[in-house]
């Protein structure tokens, strides 16, 4: 049916190819069949044609069969409801229902034959649709809702105002599912939740959005869980029994409170919000998991706080929060569970990342012990947490807030000692992940002007460059790079203005704007192409001059037949594109064929051939260029452009293995050959 006649098809089925025929009376045959895999196997086949195939032929195909698929609500229990979900959903995206208004019908009916957690799926599903009648909407969104209405009945909460979830309340067979076991109830709440939070965010969700009862009603989860809720009810203190101590249910809840929180919510319902959440991190009875989800709902709820009007910093609410936050976090941080520690340096990193410049935030974190213990971490045992200490601590350093006593006669000491330590870090530490994290440092560091940095970025950018060149870990040899790609942007020109780094950059660019214009995932041969523009010779000159200071291209160079290929990619990338600079402005003087020159390329083409020891000492700019001009950099890159495979699917490897294969090849060696 999708062969070159698709357009001049019939609808009518009687009409059709005597083997699509064939095809169409096997399906009828399967959907009436006894056996569930078998009606799950047509199911499955219809949802296929119906996703890929646009035709006029599958309305005509829908007319025949919906009456067949119809007919499988009738039995209970409903076979192969997950398979039946999709097909509907299927068909419903297609041009189907603009033929067939009966469709919505069928959905309708599914809805109400389907248990409650067999059709929070198709609820979901019928929510997304562009086109869909306002009563069937209004039923899925009520599907939804039934867990959640029930919860807060259960509970003795006032449903809130009337609407959507004060009317799905009371549903029987809701009420049954949530008390017949605990795999029930909880299998039920988590679909429930997990579904309204996919809702939450999209822009054909139901309106009005009932923001206050769903705030409610997730408290009150959170609460039944933790024990401290106290139902009235006999529904509400099975409930309670059942939820209690549910860690999956816990995370649920976690993870749809904080979707809510792009939502605005009465003061009441805010404030409920902070403080089991605060219950929650202050809790002995929370596992890691819980607690990491607690921390990301607390970081969406502080970042979602409303602005105070007429003031920059945190509002009173907020702040208050903060001060009972802080020693919360201070403790997580002592925790003898390293996912606990690993998750409040996360918490951290993201808050110092967003309120760093608040004085609300900095006079209540430089109040507290969290700094000190932030950079105690950086010695423990466990490498995730190391690298995430080290990432905190480069936030909270960029934003001057390592707060510990500096004399007064070095006011910077403790900023430098930091710098030391990190390097300690980069040079020793024995797993990657710390090391990463270094860099990731280093480099923010380098783009945004920290005040270390700016003393004597040539020193630094060289201690950081010759760490990196002898690191065993991709990830951190591909970061410097980075990092060398940030510290030529600075040399080749000011902000906004022959940098290499800043591509029609406003005058009034950030400090970090330079370094971002180009997206981190570019492809190879990106940055070679982005710039054209040729930078002044003197300019260009001094860069090179100061490159070859810090050993950038001994760096570059190695990089470049470096056995990981990303590695090798950005460092292809790298001196593309500065050769691409430097060969708008014809300067400096090249070196020709003098002896540093062929010392060089005899040295790389050492290195390509994996003799990597020899190191090549200080260069000239004259014979850099030089050299740059002799490698095809542009084949290079096209090699390393192919896949990883492209050598073993060639032909040759084929005969090389048919060859390998004969072992001995005695008298068939010239046929094989």
């Amino acid at each position: 049916m999708r062969g070159p006649a698709e357009g001049r098809c019939s609808p009518q089925a009687c009409d059709w190819p005597a083997c699509a025929q064939k095809i169409v009376c096997h399906i009828e045959d399967s959907l009436c069949s006894i056996a569930t895999p078998q009606v799950t196997q047509a199911l499955n086949v219809l949802t296929t044609v119906f996703g890929h195939c646009h035709g006029l032929w599958t309305q005509g195909l829908w007319v025949r069969l919906s009456p067949l698929v119809a007919r499988l609500l009738e039995k209970d229990p409903v076979p192969a409801s997950h398979s039946l979900v999709d097909l509907l959903l299927s068909v419903a995206r297609s041009s189907v229902p603009s033929s067939d208004r009966g469709l919505w019908e069928t959905l309708a009916q599914t809805l109400s034959h389907l248990s409650p957690t067999q059709a929070g799926p198709l609820a979901l599903g019928i929510l997304k649709l562009q086109d869909c009648p306002q009563a069937l909407r209004t039923q899925a969104f009520g599907v939804l809702l039934q867990p959640l209405a029930c919860v807060l009945e259960a509970a003795a909460q006032a449903p809130g105002p009337p609407g959507l979830l004060g009317g799905a309340a009371g549903d029987p067979m809701t009420v049954d599912t949530l008390l017949c076991s605990k795999s029930a109830c909880v299998g039920l709440l988590c679909c429930a939740l997990a579904h309204l939070g996919l809702l939450q965010p999209l822009p054909q969700r139901p309106s009005p959005w009932p923001q206050a009862p769903l705030l409610g009603a997730a408290v009150t989860v959170l609460r039944l869980c933790s024990g401290s809720a106290a139902p009235t009810s006999d529904v509400g203190g099975r409930l309670c029994a059942i939820l209690v101590g549910c860690g999956r249910v816990q995370r649920a809840a976690l993870d749809f409170l904080g979707a809510l929180s792009q939502g605005a919510g009465p003061q009441e319902s805010v404030t409920q919000v902070f403080s089991v959440l605060l219950e929650y991190l202050m809790s002995p009875e929370s596992s890691s998991m819980v607690l990491k989800k607690a921390f990301q709902a607390t970081l969406r709820w502080l970042l979602s706080s409303p602005k105070t009007p007429g003031c920059c910093d945190l509002d009173p609410r907020t702040q208050l929060f903060l001060r009972e936050l802080l020693p919360v976090l201070q403790k997580r941080l002592c925790s003898p569970c390293w996912e606990v520690r690993d998750s409040g340096l996360e918490f951290l990193t993201q808050m110092t990342r967003h309120w760093g410049g608040q004085a609300g935030f900095r006079q209540a974190l430089l109040a507290s012990e969290v700094p000190e213990l932030t950079k105690q971490l950086l010695q423990d045992p466990e490498s995730y947490v190391r690298a995430s200490a080290v990432t905190a601590t480069g936030q909270l350093s960029s934003w001057g807030l390592l707060a510990a006593p500096a004399s007064p006669e070095r006011p910077g000491a403790q900023q430098k000692s930091l710098l030391v330590e990190l390097l300690h870090v980069l040079c020793a530490d024995s797993e990657g992940f710390p090391r990463r994290a270094v860099m990731q440092v280093f480099t923010e560091w380098l783009r945004d002007g920290h005040a270390d940095v700016a003393e004597d970025p040539e020193r630094f950018v060289a201690r950081v460059l010759q760490a990196a060149s002898r690191d065993p870990d991709w990830e951190v040899r591909a970061q410097g790079l980075e990092l060398a790609l940030v510290f030529l942007g600075q040399l080749l020109g000011p902000r906004g203005s022959h940098c290499p780094c800043a591509v029609a950059l406003p005058e009034t660019a950030p400090p970090g704007a330079l370094a971002q214009a180009l997206p981190e995932a570019a492809p190879p041969g990106t940055l070679a192409q982005a710039l054209p523009e040729a930078a002044p010779p003197g300019t260009l000159a001094q860069a090179l001059q100061v490159l070859c200071r810090v050993q950038l291209f001994e760096f570059a160079f190695r990089a470049l037949f470096d056995c990981d290929r990303p590695v090798a990619q950005k460092s292809c990338d790298l001196l593309l594109f500065l050769r691409a600079k430097a060969a708008l402005c014809g300067s400096p003087q090249e070196a020709g064929d003098s002896p540093n020159v062929a010392s060089v390329e005899a040295t790389l083409q050492r290195w390509q051939a994996g003799e990597q020891g020899q190191p090549l000492g200080y260069l000239e700019p004259g014979a850099v260029m030089a050299v740059l001009r002799s490698i095809d950099l542009e084949g290079l890159r096209d090699t390393l452009a192919e896949s990883s495979d492209h050598v073993e699917k060639s032909p040759q490897s084929l005969l090389q293995d048919m060859l390998a294969a004969v072992g001995v090849l005695g008298e068939n060696e010239a046929d094989c050959y």
